[in-house]
């Protein structure tokens, strides 16, 4: 079932969302939908964070990564699902609203789009005179490489966790039982809390496309660390996805 499913008041009418978009519009809608949720929310942090004097700081940052998915949702949610992230496909295949057969393809499209955004960053704070890889680009990291300092065990319960909810969120929100058209809206602010939450923690990942994206550029610690932020986001959605099959059962 589609992220904005309920906006269209299409209920139950296909379990496992717009099926009947053709494959390519999906994935073309995927693609853009990562890229803009990467090159927004990353973007807030790599050039305009800790601009001088007028910087956004970490609730900007928050907000960005929120409003980035909040209107790629609304924008294209209808054609595929408005997933934007393989923790997502990979819940809603565990609650049993994804065939197995899409995973993949999703997958694909979502890191293509997350290293193009990735890119696209590089280019625009490449031409400031100072800029340096070495400040982070927002990649996400734990041990010396958190923005806290936090510990290895700390960045593995956080991205879990944090992404278990994220996936209860929207199971309940999508499900046509929920009231009609306010989907997007509680998707786009539970992200703004989790980032409140785990920016300090591990620039906050809950999404392993929008990880792998910056880690490419940034090379060293981020890739070496990158398998974390792969591991708990893909555990903590398939549990939250399987969490909401159990606890709201099917819809009528």
């Amino acid at each position: 079932m589609c992220i904005t499913d309920l906006l269209a008041d299409c209920g139950e009418r296909s379990m496992w969302g717009p099926k009947k978009m053709p494959s390519v519009q999906r994935l073309g809608a995927e693609f853009l939908g990562t890229f803009w949720l990467v090159f927004g929310g990353c973007g807030a942090a790599v050039l305009a964070a800790a601009f001088p004097e007028v910087g956004i700081g970490l609730l900007g940052v928050s907000l960005a990564f929120g409003l980035a998915v909040l209107t790629m949702a609304y924008a294209v949610g209808h054609i595929s699902g408005g997933h934007f992230n393989p923790a997502v496909t990979l819940g809603l295949w565990a609650g049993g609203r994804f065939p197995a057969s899409e995973i993949l393809p999703y997958w694909v499209v979502q890191v293509i789009g997350a290293i193009a955004a990735a890119a696209l960053l590089y280019v625009i704070a490449s031409g400031q005179p100072d800029f340096s890889l070495s400040s982070g680009f927002a990649a996400n990291g734990f041990g010396e490489n958190s923005p806290g300092g936090y510990s290895m065990a700390a960045a593995l319960v956080a991205e879990i966790v944090l992404t278990f909810f994220f996936l209860l969120i929207i199971m309940g929100v999508t499900d046509s039982r929920a009231p009609a058209g306010f989907a997007p809206l509680a998707i786009g602010f539970a992200l703004i809390l989790i980032h409140l939450i785990s920016i300090p923690v591990t620039n906050t990942s809950v999404n392993p496309a929008r990880s792998t994206g910056q880690a490419l550029f940034v090379g060293d610690w981020a890739l070496a660390q990158l398998w974390l932020f792969w591991v708990a986001p893909l555990i903590g959605g398939a549990i939250g996805g399987l969490a909401y099959r159990w606890l709201g059962g099917k819809s009528e």
